[in-house]
């Protein structure tokens, strides 16, 4: 019992000589287990939405990263601020610190831009995780992730495009996903000028019809009006063809991409049994003698 008493007393001493860096201590541990338990609980609820719904996976992602942030700042603010000695530097440099503040608000508006940059792309979604978008026209692929500072594109690559929130909010976005999935496909093949367009719109609409990733994709109105289910029309002409376009629809862009290198292959191997020339460039070729040429005919 004394001996058991005795260790009591020296932990109590040593609480009673080190109260605040235990203080202080308590404080950053708490900190750390309650962004870790914090970060758990959205991982769960993360986990259940990424096979539902892609807007709320964004939003808790989002969340998951801010609400983390907020804790690590709450909680080493408050450790620092039970420190007597830091508390009172804190208050001596803030009374000075006009032209530091302008200074750092400078250096940190890029950051603060970012990060209200983001906030904007999660509160009215111009594009969310899992939608396929193109940028600048070259920058095309699926959003992976969207954090406080920047988005992460995957291209079709599988190379991440990095860009900061603030860049993206000022970019005309193309995406494929925004409303509404459904992807209308065109399907551009040229005949020569000697093949018969009707065929070659049958064998067209017949192929796409037939393709497992086509959908209907006409309103009721345009159903109602005897629309063709596969429109198929001549476009243009070329100098040695005539160019048909169908239009395929598919329900998201994946599956109109591969839908559309499907056809182009089913297609021409039908045109090819059937008859239906793809025409290759032709030249006509004049050569003309020299003038002085007493052999030269007038042409």
């Amino acid at each position: 019992m004394d001996t058991l008493k005795e260790i009591l007393d020296i932990i109590q001493q040593i609480i009673a000589n080190n109260q605040l860096p235990l203080l202080v201590a308590t404080i950053l541990l708490a900190t750390v287990i309650t962004a870790v338990v914090t970060g758990r609980i959205f991982d769960v609820a993360i986990k259940r939405t990424e096979d539902s719904d892609s807007s709320d996976l964004t939003n808790l992602k989002f969340l998951k990263r801010g609400i983390s942030v907020l804790i690590y700042l709450a909680g080493i603010s408050f450790a620092i601020y039970m420190i007597p000695d830091l508390r009172i530097i804190a208050t001596s440099l803030l009374a000075s610190a006009g032209l530091f503040a302008v200074a750092l608000g400078f250096a940190s508006q890029a950051a603060l831009s970012n990060i209200v940059s983001g906030v904007f792309i999660v509160i009215f979604k111009p594009y969310k995780i899992g939608d396929r978008i193109q940028i600048r026209t070259d920058l095309n692929g699926v959003i992976e992730d969207i954090n406080l500072r920047h988005t992460v594109i995957r291209n079709f690559e599988n190379r991440r495009i990095i860009i900061p929130n603030s860049v993206i909010s000022d970019e005309v976005v193309i995406n494929s996903n925004y409303t509404d999935s459904r992807i209308i496909k065109w399907v551009d093949i040229s005949i020569s000028y000697d093949s018969d367009i009707d065929l070659a719109r049958k064998i067209m609409q017949e192929e796409i019809e037939n393709h497992p990733n086509f959908i209907d994709g006409r309103t009721q109105e345009q159903i109602d009006a005897g629309d063709a289910l596969v429109p198929v029309r001549v476009i243009s002409f070329g100098d040695s063809s005539v160019n048909l376009r169908g239009w395929a629809t598919a329900e998201e862009p994946a599956k109109a991409f591969l839908m559309g290198t499907d056809l182009n292959e089913s297609i021409k191997k039908r045109f090819d049994k059937e008859g239906v020339e793809i025409p290759f460039p032709y030249r006509t070729l004049v050569y003309k003698k020299p003038k002085n040429d007493p052999e030269a005919k007038p042409l």
